[in-house]
């Protein structure tokens, strides 16, 4: 008889993945600059890093994360960010090479959304996760000078039919299989999640060749994931964002990193 998976908080999931992760070091190369992000709907936004892990932005000061997974370009993360009506953080993917930015702002949902569920949601023609995140991309001009004409990062279908493999620790290990547009599946093959598995809502941006932002949106556990996927180092590097406990009074927002393999590509005929 086998024992029945049980899904965990974030909070417990930042425990299992902590000890001995992939994560990579942080980084001081942008402190002391100021960096304007010029979108392309026409928002701006000014980050003005005091420290390597201290960032100023319209939203107040927050202690950030700055990591590099290629020269020029950085992830930045920290707690905070949208209108206040949820509980937020925000990451960005700087190339100061290229001059392009990308922004995510996640939103967690309180705790009457994250219960209500699932027939419920299609009922109100809802997304079965009540995580929310926006995303928007521009340039960056530092300290007044302008970016450059290179493309904008967007949307990719370049992920589409992979099943890669990804190892957080030497207990942590999961399956990806990206399926469409809209949405992949993953699955725990060791760690504090062995045996689970779900597909859920997400989101794949290109960053540079063989570089991906991969962002996704649990439904049963209200949990954001923003992740660097860099194919030609093999690595990965970025975050998991949700509530410490089941109380939805204390956030989690830990870092992750694994080491990244191809397993194989499924090309689907026309």
């Amino acid at each position: 008889m086998t024992t029945q998976p049980v899904f965990i908080q974030v909070g417990a999931l930042a425990e299992g993945f902590a000890p001995d992760s992939h994560i990579l070091p942080t980084v001081d190369d942008l402190a002391g600059r100021t960096l304007r992000l010029e979108f392309s709907e026409g928002a701006v936004a000014t980050l003005k890093f005091e420290s390597a892990n201290a960032i100023s932005t319209e939203t107040g000061r927050h202690a950030c994360r700055v990591t590099s997974v290629r020269d020029g370009i950085y992830f930045v993360d920290y707690i905070g960010g949208g209108d206040g009506s949820r509980p937020a953080s925000t990451s960005y993917v700087l190339d100061v090479t290229q001059g392009l930015c990308t922004e995510v702002v996640g939103l967690l949902p309180n705790e009457n959304e994250a219960r209500t569920d699932a027939f419920t949601r299609v009922e109100r023609g809802l997304e079965l996760t009540g995580v929310r995140a926006g995303l928007r991309h521009g340039r960056i001009s530092q300290q007044g000078t302008g970016g450059t004409s290179a493309t904008l990062h967007g949307p990719t279908r370049e992920l589409i039919g992979m099943r890669n493999l990804y190892t957080y620790s030497a207990t942590e290990q999961y399956e990806h299989v990206y399926l469409n547009e809209n949405f992949y599946a993953w699955q725990c093959l060791s760690g504090v999640e062995a045996g689970l598995a779900d597909v859920d809502r997400c989101h794949y941006i290109a960053i540079a060749n063989n570089l991906y932002l991969f962002v996704w949106r649990e439904k049963i556990i209200p949990t954001l994931g923003v992740v660097l996927i860099d194919l030609d180092r093999n690595k990965t590097d970025g975050k998991i964002f949700g509530y410490q406990g089941n109380q939805f009074d204390a956030l989690s927002n830990f870092p992750v990193g694994a080491l990244a393999q191809v397993l194989n590509v499924t090309r689907h005929p026309q």
